[in-house]
């Protein structure tokens, strides 16, 4: 298993994991679907290529082998980094990957940017993977945001009550 930065020839690869990890039956092999929650896309060509050209953003592939398996995107925002984009695959799931990219992502924006907190929003009615991210030492700021309804670009709700909550952890020092 290797971590890299994503180019632009993984585009298509990333949105094929973060389809699979999120919506259509794919994503229920593993336990991060949000198909009862939202159905169409969760991410297309366009969004990705945007965050690889985005300042201050660097999104990290997992590959085992020739399969991409897992990615995240990090951005810098001052003192404080934003962690989104986080998928693995459903096969994936369950065997403590996730675990580790989150730590890899923490030591990446504390080593490389010199963040000092890690910052990331999570569909507020994922209830178990909220629950995931409190085990990883993350706590609910009680800030809420609305789910773009109506913008396609991010799923069509199968619910009326959407949010976005945000999750922020503060990070160990690197010396």
């Amino acid at each position: 298993m290797q971590f890299r930065e994503a180019g632009s020839a993984d585009v298509l690869a990333v949105v094929t994991l973060v389809e699979s990890a999120y919506r259509g039956g794919s994503s229920r092999e593993g336990w991060t679907t949000e198909a009862d929650l939202l159905r169409g896309q969760r991410t297309d060509p366009d969004q990705v290529a945007d965050l690889l050209a985005a300042p201050d953003t660097v999104l990290l592939v997992v590959d085992r082998g020739d399969d991409l398996v897992a990615c995240c995107q990090l951005e810098k925002r001052g003192a404080r980094a934003y962690f989104g984009l986080f998928a693995v695959s459903p096969g994936e799931q369950g065997g403590g990957l996730g675990k580790r990219i989150i730590s890899y992502a923490e030591e990446y924006v504390a080593g490389q940017w010199s963040c000092r907190q890690m910052e990331m929003t999570v569909i507020r009615q994922r209830v178990d993977l909220i629950a995931f991210y409190w085990r990883r030492g993350y706590r609910d700021t009680g800030i809420r945001s609305p789910f773009p309804y109506g913008d396609e670009r991010f799923g069509i709700p199968q619910r009326d009550d959407l949010e976005f909550t945000l999750l922020e952890k503060e990070l160990a020092p690197r010396s």
